[in-house]
């Protein structure tokens, strides 16, 4: 399969991250939104951050400039009717990614690619809200998208092998991803390693056995991370460590998969990380 136009569904920190790579790697790319302030935000997004890769040397100006030419942007799903792979990045909710799917099955053309970039949601159940099960796999990036090298692509027991191969191929071959094959388990590979070392982070914060930052410190300069774990909790967002944690413990039912009542509490404040400003540090 030959994957040449590509869209994204969301246009927040992870899906804009995900165009700017396809676009980035010369591949024209549509962005939809839910409505037209969502698409500029979105837009805006990119453009901060092909600018930021510009001035650290990272892009030269035409590449800039060529990666900002593959791009568009929508607030109607329709206008993915000509992409050959489709990547979800909405909001970590099973009924609402059911339900972009369900759009994208009579939207996209038949031989199309539906991906999501979920982190710990279960593909098969994304992709029996389609009539293609056996084109839906999981595409997980990972942020920062443009930087991080890693994609997780999963398998759903639907999966056709040729759809799955197609994914990794172009992950591999045109993105310049380090791609690792999954089976769909709840947290993949990573998260499946990641979430559980976090929580305990977390737990151990809440009962008083050290501070934030010298758990922080610890991971940091005892098993050289380049972050300690709260500053990654900050980072990936703790309504996404949230939701992550509560479809793993729903699916093994071990304790290590708990979300624990500090991290509870202050999602519900509305401390999630960085993207508002304060999480386990406060941020300008």
């Amino acid at each position: 399969m030959d994957i040449q136009k590509v869209g994204v569904v969301g246009g927040g920190t992870m899906g804009s991250g995900i165009a700017e790579v396809c676009a980035r790697s010369g591949v024209h790319t549509t962005v939809t939104e839910i409505d037209a302030a969502a698409v500029e935000q979105a837009q805006q997004r990119i453009g901060t951050s092909l600018g930021k890769a510009q001035a650290r040397g990272r892009i030269t100006a035409e590449a800039h400039d060529a990666a900002a030419a593959k791009l568009s942007y929508s607030h109607d799903l329709a206008d993915l009717a000509g992409c050959d792979l489709v990547i979800e990045a909405v909001i970590e909710n099973l009924d609402e990614k059911r339900r972009i799917f369900g759009l994208l099955d009579t939207v996209t053309p038949p031989h199309a690619v539906l991906a999501s970039n979920t982190s710990s949601i279960a593909i098969i159940d994304l992709a029996t809200a389609t009539q293609r099960p056996q084109q839906v796999v999981g595409m997980h990036f990972f942020n920062p998208a443009p930087v991080q090298p890693l994609v997780e692509v999963v398998r759903s027991v639907a999966s056709a092998p040729e759809t799955v191969d197609a994914v990794v191929a172009f992950g591999t071959e045109r993105l310049g991803k380090h791609v690792i094959r999954c089976e769909d388990r709840a947290g993949f590979v990573v998260n499946r390693l990641l979430v559980p070392y976090l929580l305990a982070a977390i737990q151990m914060a809440d009962t008083g056995q050290a501070t934030v930052a010298d758990i922080d410190a610890g991971m940091k300069y005892g098993c050289a991370h380049p972050m300690g774990p709260l500053e990654l909790c900050d980072l990936i967002g703790l309504d996404v460590i949230e939701a992550v944690a509560e479809v793993m413990h729903a699916e093994y039912a071990e304790r290590l998969y708990a979300p624990p009542p500090l991290l509870r509490r202050m999602v519900a404040a509305g401390r999630l990380g960085r993207k508002t400003g304060a999480g386990f540090y406060d941020y300008d």
